[in-house]
């Protein structure tokens, strides 16, 4: 098989692909007969080749996907007026806290945050599917422990955890993941819309890979509450 052909069947598996694809099964694609590195070779050779174009084609943590790129939001946003619930900067706080400092029990949230942290919250990250329990703490009450998931790493764009941006500030890390989620206009509409997936739900999000400008929004601490509880639902606007 000639380069040009392999390349073309990548190209229509990924397009047609609902996730990204990992690169095990794209070499099932071939029957084995194409090796990693040669099948990595050819994606980053499908990678020029779209870079002109409004989709992109990018490496998230389970594999492989073609996305839209992040100006042409203001497109696709025409097609899709109706906005997702917003998520409130509790929530965000939260998810930062656990994106950074992993794994960590509720208390060790709440010791950060100054403030109880409402059970729906926690919650509504699970069924998001960007945070889970991975073990318990061997300490009084063997409370457990909370970690993000690779359903995370896909939504934001990243490989691995090591991608996310070092920070000079830890405290300020809600607002840049807050960035990431909503995007520069503080709006959680997609911004990256996979090519073929279909929406799970009104609140599907797909966040562009993180920008170094976003870094900017890190330069605040983390906000502590009047109050000594979140409001539940962590949803801006719930009651």
């Amino acid at each position: 098989m000639n380069t040009v052909d392999a390349k073309r069947i990548l190209e229509t598996a990924l397009i047609c692909a609902q996730q990204p694809v990992p690169l095990r099964d794209l070499r099932i694609l071939f029957r084995e007969a194409l090796g990693s590195d040669t099948i990595k070779m050819l994606l980053q050779d499908l990678q020029l080749e779209w870079s002109q174009r409004g989709v992109e084609l990018v490496q998230v943590a389970s594999g492989w996907r073609f996305q839209s790129r992040p100006e042409m939001r203001e497109f696709l946003d025409r097609l899709h007026p109706e906005k997702p619930p917003r998520y409130s900067r509790a929530t965000m706080e939260t998810l930062a806290i656990i994106a950074y400092r992993q794994p960590v029990t509720r208390g060790d949230i709440e010791d950060i945050r100054g403030v109880t942290v409402n059970s729906l919250i926690i919650k509504q990250l699970e069924d998001r599917g960007w945070v889970e329990v991975i073990g318990y703490r061997e300490t009084v009450g063997r409370p457990s422990l909370f970690a993000t998931t690779r359903q995370f790493l896909d939504d934001m764009g990243l490989q691995s955890l090591d991608q996310l941006p070092v920070l000079d500030d830890p405290s300020g890390i809600a607002n840049m993941l807050e960035a990431m989620v909503a995007g520069p206009k503080g709006d959680p509409e997609p911004e990256t819309a996979m090519l073929g997936a279909q929406p799970s739900g009104p609140d599907l999000l797909g966040v562009p890979p993180p920008d170094v400008a976003l870094l900017e929004c890190a330069e605040t601490g983390l906000r502590k509450d009047d109050t000594n509880t979140d409001a539940p639902g962590g949803i801006e606007g719930s009651t």
